[in-house]
């Protein structure tokens, strides 16, 4: 027997499943909570639109900093342990920007909703991976539509509680209990990968995986991941700016980039049992490159339109398939894996809509879209990787 053979433990793989969907979605609510109260909140704070742009910063960097931190965590604690911590965490993390009053404890609250979210990015995906080795086919895709089906349910909750005047921190406050409430109720459906006894008794030291396959797959989500980012951040200005149309109008662009995302992430696994998943990484990338070709060389509203979509539907089975190759790598390692190959995804999120921003300052913000096109060719040629073991 390998030494990465396990066995899993604890509960039943559809309990599992079900548990690890909430904890997506709750990632997902989290998040979106916050961003749709941060206008309120850079108001309530009185700071300007440069110091919000660095405390954002500050998020993104303890973000990262959380991701690594889990990693190995996952791997010596277990994740039942570390999943369930991460949003309790998160979710008391989640009442601080609501009451915060001035920069530093906004900054110092957000230090920890970064961590809080790193974390358990690491964690739910770590998890995702243990509970598709329960399953004959990929499921893991499917997680990670349900992070959009929480991030678009806090959009419409979020909208509605400041529509009906309730203050913030009230709306924040509730939603990091409900946080709390779904970590503690679905810890116990969690399952563990516990190395095998014949395997425990093994002194043969096992192989680590090579270090430029770990690179490779997180520089593939890297490129992915920016990707996403430069269609959350600019797909709507492209409209608004390029195309010159309402504000309203501009919103459907983002719009169609989201839900062509979500529909294809519940799609994606049934796809990637038929053809593999580096079929679905690369030929998702080759359909993205597509996509928003279109929205950079066609000045017509409807094509740009069915542009955005498409470079939506594109993106959306991609990093599911890599954060599965690189939990599967070593599973008595799956964790400091992970934290690799996501780490490297979320810098490349943080990353495009900054130098999407620097490149318009040069160039229509249309033309400077090719640099995400050219990723998506590169991610094309680099899909194979996925294929190799060692």
């Amino acid at each position: 027997m390998s030494a990465t053979d396990v066995q899993l433990q604890t509960a039943p793989p559809r309990a599992a499943r079900v548990a690890t969907w909430l904890y997506f979605g709750l990632n997902g609510f989290a998040v979106g909570m916050w961003v749709v109260h941060i206008p309120s909140i850079e108001q309530a704070t009185g700071i300007t639109h440069s110091t919000l742009g660095l405390l954002l910063l500050v998020l993104g960097g303890a973000a990262f900093i959380g991701m690594q931190v889990a990693g190995p965590l996952v791997d010596k604690l277990g994740q039942r342990r570390l999943v369930p911590a991460a949003g309790i965490l998160l979710g008391i993390a989640l009442a601080g920007p609501g009451l915060a009053t001035n920069w530093w404890t906004l900054g110092l609250t957000l230090i920890l909703v970064g961590f809080g979210n790193g974390s358990i990015d690491v964690g739910m995906n770590a998890q995702a991976v243990v509970v598709e080795r329960g399953y004959p086919r990929p499921i893991m895709a499917a997680f990670h539509a349900m992070w959009s089906i929480g991030g678009a349910l806090a959009a419409v909750i979020g909208a509605a509680t400041l529509r009906a005047g309730v203050p913030t921190e009230v709306t924040l406050g509730l939603s990091g209990l409900v946080c709390i409430a779904i970590s503690l109720a679905a810890s116990r459906f969690l399952l563990e990968a516990t190395v095998s006894d014949e395997d425990a008794a093994d002194e043969v030291p096992r192989e680590k995986p090579p270090a430029k396959l770990v690179w490779a797959l997180g520089g593939l989500a890297f490129g992915l991941m920016l990707s996403e980012g430069v269609a959350n951040d600019w797909a709507a200005l492209h409209f608004r700016d390029i195309l010159d149309t309402s504000v309203s109008t501009a919103a459907y662009a983002y719009g169609a980039f989201a839900v062509a995302m979500t529909v294809g992430r519940f799609l994606t696994d049934r796809v990637a049992a038929v053809v593999g998943p580096a079929a679905i990484v690369r030929w998702g990338a080759a359909m993205a490159a597509a996509g928003l070709t279109l929205v950079i060389v066609v000045p017509w509203v409807p094509v740009a339109l069915v542009g955005w979509a498409v470079f939506g539907l594109g993106l959306a089975g991609g990093v599911p398939q890599l954060f599965t190759a690189a939990g599967n790598l070593d599973p008595r390692s799956s964790g400091a894996l992970m934290a690799r190959v996501v780490g490297l995804g979320y810098v490349g999120l943080l990353a495009g809509p900054a130098l999407i921003g620097g490149l318009a300052h040069w160039m229509p913000l249309n033309i400077a879209f090719i640099l995400p096109v050219v990723l998506c060719v590169l991610t094309f040629f680099g899909g194979p990787v996925l294929n190799s073991k060692r």
